[in-house]
C-alpha cells in the first residue's frame, strides 16, 4: 500500500516542478555582487514557501557581525520526544560563465528529454526541492511532521561556506539538534545505489613570483635577468616526486594510510575506469601504489588551478615578464588540519625559491576539513533502510573527492554529524554549462525522504546521545 504523504507528494510533482523553474530562474550567484537581487529573489521565493508550510520563528541568521550573505531558518518543532533534524540545503549557486556554452540561457529553465536544465538546478535547487516538498506533504496529510525538523538552507555554500563557522556560532542553541540531514552532496552514479560518507577538505592561496621591478626587453636582459615563469614552474613541479608523492614536509601529517578493510571496500565497488577516462578523453594518473578510486577518496592532493604571466596576446612580444602568478588549491582527508597542510605547501615553495627571486602568498581561499560520518551512526542507519526499501537494493557506501564544508564545520563547531542524502547524480554538469537535473530524480527523492522520516521517527533520541561531541 503506498504511503498517503507519499502518494500526496508524487500527485504534487507538477507543481513542484514549477516551483523549481521559479527558483532557478533566480540568478542567485553570490559570489557576484551584481546578483545581489537574484540572491533577494531566491530567499523570498523560499521564505514565502516556508511560511505556507506554517514553519515557525522564520528568519535569516548571519555571524555576530551581520556580515555575509544570510542562512534562512525555520522549524517546526512537532513530536515531542522525537529526534530533532538540522535540514540542510543551500540557495546559492555556481557562475553560469562560460554562457557561450550553455545550449539554452542557465537562468531560463527549460525541459528537454525527461531532464530539466539549469544553473543550480542540480546543485542544489532541485534537491532542496524534494526535501521541502516531502516535508510539505506530511504537514498537508497528517497536519505535522513525524519528527522534529530545524531548516537550514545556507546562502555561501558555493564561495566555501565563510560565514556559516559564525553562523553557527552566534545562534548554536537555535540550531541545536541530534544531526544533519543534509540535500546537499550528490549520488555517485546513476546505475548504482550509493550513499556517500565522507568528503575531502580544502585549502588554497595564490602565489606570485617575482625577478624585476618591470617588464624587460628579451634582446637586453635575456639571459642575464631570470624569467620569473621559468622559476614559477620549477616550483610548481617541485610539488610532486616522481610517483606523484607531494614532496613538502610535514604536508602527510595525520593522513592514514587505508586500511586492508576499506580497500577491500573499494575494490568490491563496480567501477569501469577504462570507460570512465574514455569519456573524458583523459588517462589514469595519480600517487604510485593506489587504485583509481583509493586517490580519488582517500589520498590528499596538491593543483594547480591556473598559471599566468607575461604576453598572451596575439603575435609575439619579446619580453622577460617581471612576475608571474599561479592558483593553488588542495584536497585533503582525514586526520589532516586544513592550516597545517596549507603552511607545509607554502613552506616547501619558499624553501625552494633562488636567491634572484621573491615570492607573495595571498588571495586565501578559506579552509574546512575532511569529513567521515561513523559507520554506525544512526542517521546512517536509517538512510540505509530508506534506500533499501525504495529500491530494494542496500546502497553502497562511497566516498566523494570533492568538500561540503558544512560536514566539517558543523561537526567542529556543533558536534553533529551529517548524513548526504540529496538526489543529484554526479553527472549532472554541477559548475559547468548545461547543467541539468533529472525529472526521474524526483520521483526517486520524494520517495526515499518519505521513507527516511519514517526510519527517524522510529529511532530512540537516546540513540543519538553517543555521537554528540558538545
Amino acid at each position: 500500500m503506498t504511503d498517503p504523504v507519499l502518494k500526496h507528494a508524487l500527485d504534487h510533482q507538477p507543481q513542484l516542478i514549477e516551483a523549481l523553474k521559479t527558483l532557478v530562474a533566480c540568478p542567485s550567484v553570490g559570489a557576484d555582487p551584481a546578483m545581489s537581487q537574484g540572491m533577494e529573489d531566491a530567499r523570498q521565493i523560499v521564505e514565502g514557501r516556508l511560511d505556507a508550510m506554517e514553519f515557525q520563528r522564520l528568519q535569516r541568521l548571519t555571524p555576530a557581525d551581520g556580515t555575509g550573505q544570510p542562512a534562512i531558518y525555520g522549524e517546526r518543532m512537532d513530536a515531542p520526544g522525537k529526534p530533532t533534524m538540522l535540514v540542510y540545503a543551500h540557495y546559492d549557486v555556481q557562475p553560469p560563465d562560460p554562457l557561450e556554452k550553455w545550449d539554452t540561457p542557465p537562468f531560463e529553465p527549460v525541459e528537454r528529454d525527461g531532464r530539466l536544465f539549469g544553473r543550480g538546478i542540480s546543485d542544489d535547487k532541485g534537491p532542496m526541492m524534494i526535501a521541502l516538498e516531502t516535508l510539505a506533504a506530511f504537514v498537508a496529510v497528517e497536519g505535522k511532521l513525524p519528527i522534529n525538523v530545524k531548516l537550514l538552507i545556507e546562502g555561501e555554500e558555493e564561495t566555501g561556506s565563510p560565514s556559516l563557522p559564525g553562523i553557527l556560532e552566534t545562534h548554536r542553541e537555535l540550531l541545536d539538534a541530534d544531526a544533519v540531514l543534509s540535500a546537499d552532496g550528490a549520488r555517485w552514479r546513476p546505475d548504482l545505489v550509493a550513499l556517500n560518507v565522507g568528503s575531502r577538505g580544502n585549502a588554497g592561496f595564490e602565489i606570485r613570483v617575482q625577478t624585476a621591478s618591470q617588464d624587460l626587453h628579451s634582446g637586453r636582459y635575456g639571459g642575464i635577468v631570470a624569467n620569473p615563469l621559468h622559476v614559477l614552474s620549477g616550483l610548481i613541479s617541485s610539488l610532486h616526486d616522481d610517483t606523484g608523492h607531494i614532496a613538502a614536509p610535514v604536508f602527510y601529517e595525520g593522513v592514514a594510510e587505508p586500511t586492508n578493510a576499506e580497500r577491500a571496500e573499494i575494490a568490491e565497488i563496480p567501477y569501469d575506469e577504462e570507460s570512465s577516462f574514455e569519456v573524458i578523453d583523459a588517462k589514469p594518473h595519480g600517487e604510485t601504489g593506489y587504485s583509481t578510486l583509493e586517490r580519488l577518496w582517500m589520498r590528499p592532493t596538491v593543483d594547480v588551478n591556473g598559471m599566468w604571466g607575461g604576453y598572451t596576446g596575439a603575435g609575439s612580444k619579446t619580453v622577460i615578464p617581471n612576475e608571474a602568478f599561479a592558483k593553488l588549491t588542495m584536497r585533503l582527508v582525514p586526520g589532516q588540519d586544513p592550516e597545517t597542510a596549507k603552511q607545509a605547501v607554502i613552506q616547501h615553495l619558499k624553501s625552494q625559491l633562488p636567491d634572484y627571486a621573491s615570492m607573495d602568498v595571498y588571495g586565501d581561499r578559506g579552509q574546512g576539513g575532511a569529513y567521515a560520518v561513523p559507520e554506525d551512526h544512526p542517521l546512517l542507519q536509517a538512510a540505509v533502510s530508506a534506500l533499501e526499501q525504495t529500491t530494494g537494493q542496500t546502497p553502497l557506501k562511497v566516498r566523494i573527492g570533492a568538500s561540503l564544508p558544512l560536514t566539517e564545520i558543523v561537526s567542529r563547531i556543533l558536534g553533529l554529524d551529517t548524513v548526504m542524502f540529496s538526489f543529484a547524480l554526479s553527472d549532472e554538469n554541477f559548475h559547468a554549462p548545461n547543467e541539468f537535473f533529472r525529472l526521474s530524480s524526483i520521483t526517486d527523492g520524494l520517495a526515499a525522504w518519505v521513507q527516511i522520516m519514517r526510519q527517524i521517527e522510529a529511532i530512540d533520541r537516546q540513540a543519538f546521545s553517543a555521537f554528540r561531541r558538545t
